[in-house]
């Protein structure tokens, strides 16, 4: 596998660096040619993943650091964000019942949802200390 336009950005985990990450994935798949509805569903899925890490990784510390990869590997498109905060477990993941969580007027508790339905693969990793999800968009 050839991974090419491979780029990174790391910033530190705070909402107002949120504006920068999406610009700078939107540029990227912009680059390598993505679609603007693709862009759209792909810059929601990031934003999803950063401000999780935020709220659950690292529990708000701004202090903290987020690094996000992207690049093309044959005919997909990628972003690994990494952050050395808590780790997830996917294996305790329930699908929110969406109509309910609206009928009951709750708000939030449907990143990870939103990011399975946006991506066509999600992946997390937990390695020494860092964490990775890794996002992926077939084109």
């Amino acid at each position: 596998m050839v991974t090419k336009n491979e780029n990174s950005i790391t910033v530190s985990a705070s909402t107002e660096n949120l504006a920068l990450i999406r610009a700078f994935v939107a540029e990227q798949a912009q680059k390598n040619g993505l679609a603007e509805k693709t862009i759209d569903e792909i810059r929601l899925a990031v934003d999803e993943a950063f401000t999780n890490i935020i709220k659950h990784a690292y529990n708000f510390d701004s202090n903290k650091k987020v690094s996000l990869k992207t690049g093309m590997e044959n005919a997909t498109f990628w972003i690994s964000i990494c952050d050395e905060g808590k780790p997830y477990d996917p294996g305790t993941y329930i699908e929110p019942n969406i109509p309910n969580r609206i009928k009951e007027g709750k708000r939030g508790g449907v990143g990870v949802f939103l990011i399975k339905k946006l991506m066509d693969k999600v992946e997390y990793r937990s390695f020494g200390h860092k964490n990775e999800i890794k996002l992926i968009k077939n084109l």
